[in-house]
């Protein structure tokens, strides 16, 4: 009986062992083969972090370059107000005719306007009233010299004969300019008077439509003001400490939003020889040629160059780290450690570098990736 009791359990164990062997398979263990992954621990201070495969996170070395310092303030493009021509007309009357808009682009002496006008055919009246004068004078100063010839008249009466002349010769010639200051063609008599460009540009103002009546100079605006373009004025505000970086005659490079590949350079023609009181800053004008690009109105950054060249920090741009809105880099420490320094970043060099202005000195290691030892810190 025992015998057959010890059977049967034999007989069991060995048919538990046959179903587990062929209703299972063995799976490799992929993360046994990876190396260990970096465990991170937080110090007693938060910016120190310790890491127990430290040579996961590569170094880089910082270097150094020569750099002089640097302004950036913001400005505005505005036209250079010596190049802002009006466009007027002497003559009063009806516009019949307009040839131009605001924003058009004109050249000298191109037709803009049309006016009629009773003061065009009131000039041209006297000027021939002044001709037939003059014509009058001269046949009677012919007269008196011949008659002085022959005894007829006394000396004073030639006299007389000469100075009628004279005067209106004098009538004459004023007739004639008036027409010419009115602006029309004294060999083309009409009561139409032509409005030219005085100078090319672009028509920055228009303050006259067609059938509207045009005035004397008299408390009456611009018909047009015309804008030459082709230089304008960088105006910005540079506040009352940072004053030392600009100096007369001195050039800044102009940056444009709209075109950050192009920088242009301005020179420094005035500094304002007073203050905002509410901002504290003193307005400086930059004048810059203009490619055909500056619009008025657009907003540019301005840099100035300081006259004495410092020496800075450079280091690769993934090693600094941005964070609530300020710069980090992290330091190797002792013990397997990494401590995060604040620093004060500058303007971005070739080759992936970044400048640094304060935190760090040449020669210290930080972190290549800075962003990468962050992420594993807080998994």
């Amino acid at each position: 009986m025992k015998c057959a009791l010890l059977i049967g359990a034999a007989l069991c164990l060995v048919a538990d062992l046959s179903l587990t062997g062929c209703g299972s398979k063995v799976e490799a263990d992929g993360k046994a083969e990876a190396p260990p992954a970096a465990k991170v621990e937080r110090e007693g201070d938060a910016n120190v972090v310790k890491v127990d495969h430290p040579e996961q996170f590569p170094l880089a070395t910082a270097g150094e370059h020569d750099s002089a310092p640097e302004l950036n303030v913001t400005g505005s493009v505005n036209p250079d107000v010596s190049r802002n021509i009006p466009v007027i007309s002497l003559a009063s009357g009806r516009v019949v005719e307009i040839h131009a808009r605001i924003g058009d682009s004109v050249t000298k002496d191109q037709l803009l306007m049309r006016v009629q006008s009773a003061d065009i055919s009131q000039a041209f009246s006297d000027y021939r009233s002044a001709v037939a004068d003059e014509v009058l004078s001269r046949a009677q100063l012919e007269r008196s010299k011949l008659l002085f010839e022959k005894g007829a008249i006394a000396q004073k009466d030639l006299e007389v004969a000469q100075d009628t002349d004279d005067k209106a010769k004098i009538t004459v010639e004023n007739a004639t300019e008036k027409i010419r200051v009115l602006g029309a063609d004294i060999s083309h008599p009409s009561s139409i008077v032509d409005i030219k460009a005085p100078v090319s540009g672009v028509i920055v103002e228009q303050n006259v439509t067609a059938s509207a009546g045009v005035k004397t100079l008299d408390n009456s605006p611009n018909l047009f003001t015309i804008a030459d373009l082709s230089k304008v004025w960088v105006v910005c505000d540079v506040y009352e400490n940072d004053l030392s970086f600009v100096h007369l005659s001195e050039y800044a490079d102009i940056h444009l939003n709209a075109y950050p590949n192009l920088i242009l350079k301005g020179r420094v023609g005035n500094i304002g020889p007073s203050l905002d009181p509410n901002i504290r800053t003193a307005k400086v004008r930059l004048e810059v040629s203009n490619p055909g690009v500056l619009r008025l109105g657009m907003f540019v950054t301005a840099t100035f160059h300081g006259l004495n060249k410092e020496i800075r920090v450079t280091i690769p741009a993934n090693a600094v780290l941005h964070l609530h809105d300020r710069d980090w880099v992290y330091v190797p420490s002792a013990g397997r450690q990494f401590r995060r320094v604040e620093v004060v970043g500058g303007k971005m060099l070739p080759g992936s570098l970044q400048e640094i202005l304060s935190g760090i000195k040449p020669g210290q290691q930080v972190v290549a990736n800075a962003l990468v030892l962050e992420n594993t810190v807080e998994q």
